[in-house]
């Protein structure tokens, strides 16, 4: 397996399971250090630290809300503190409709608290995240963000609407992100899963809805479900010097529901 993120650190929040954790396992695979961050689930990001570490990779776990600027301040800070520099960005942390925590509600119906939580999680968050991030690429003169939204940023569902509005949102604030950067040798991507497994919104939507996989198996154009590993290899792909020219992009990794 090539080695080549030797010496370079990432950094990747919601990183407690599914797309997260998959990304982060890449990175490390690649041979970068890896800072697992996540709020809640604490004892999920120490596993993905121990799944690292167990590949023979580096990995450090450092709790973090992103919807606070304190904690995302010190959270970079403690990256470069730990190792040194911050090369790598995957903005993953965010919440959905998943039914068992965060329910389903339609505009007339959705209280306010849950449109504020979804919005400083999914897109203030963000903001905070890139905000630091790229104090610390621009004194190093590199650097690259990738974001996730949601291919439901460009195809709604109803009963989505904070969910959804929080995913186009961060389309936009990307692209205004890579034009502020793109003389500053920082690139900033988006990338837009399709439905994966092994995601907590996908494992708690299917088993309060167990007809929900079937449909969405249906309206998949390859007729199955994304891994954590298809999102992470896009997004390492994206960090890579392969990508050296793609900034500003919203790319699909959706097996195809964008073209529908």
């Amino acid at each position: 397996m090539t080695r080549k993120f030797e010496n370079k650190v990432a950094l990747v929040t919601g990183a407690a399971s599914g797309i997260g954790r998959g990304a982060a396992q890449i990175f490390a695979r690649y041979g970068a250090s890896v800072i697992v961050s996540t709020d809640a689930n604490i004892r999920g990001g120490e596993e993905t630290v121990n799944l690292i570490e167990s590949a023979r990779g580096k990995a450090t776990f450092v709790k973090c809300d992103v919807s606070r600027a304190d904690e995302v301040e010190s959270l970079v800070r403690a990256c470069v503190d730990t190792y040194g520099r911050l090369d790598f960005a995957f903005n993953n942390a965010g919440i959905g409709p998943d039914v068992k925590r965060v329910p389903i509600a339609n505009i007339a119906d959705c209280p306010e608290e849950l449109w504020d939580r979804t919005l400083d999680i999914n897109l203030k968050g963000v903001f905070l995240c890139m905000k630091y991030e790229i104090r610390q690429m621009t004194k190093q003169g590199y650097g690259a963000i990738v974001n996730t939204s949601s291919v439901g940023a460009l195809k709604p569902v109803p009963g989505f609407c904070a969910y959804s509005a929080s995913k186009s949102g961060l389309i936009s604030l990307t692209k205004t992100a890579a034009l502020e950067c793109a003389t500053l040798g920082i690139r900033v991507n988006v990338i837009l899963p399709g439905p994966t497994e092994r995601t907590k919104l996908f494992d708690n939507l299917t088993s309060s809805m167990p007809d929900e996989g079937g449909h969405m198996l249906d309206i998949i154009p390859m007729k199955r479900l994304a891994t954590p590993e298809d999102m992470g290899e896009a997004v390492v792909w994206l960090c890579s010097d392969e990508a050296s020219f793609i900034t500003g992009h919203a790319m699909p990794v959706d097996g195809g529901m964008a073209s529908t």
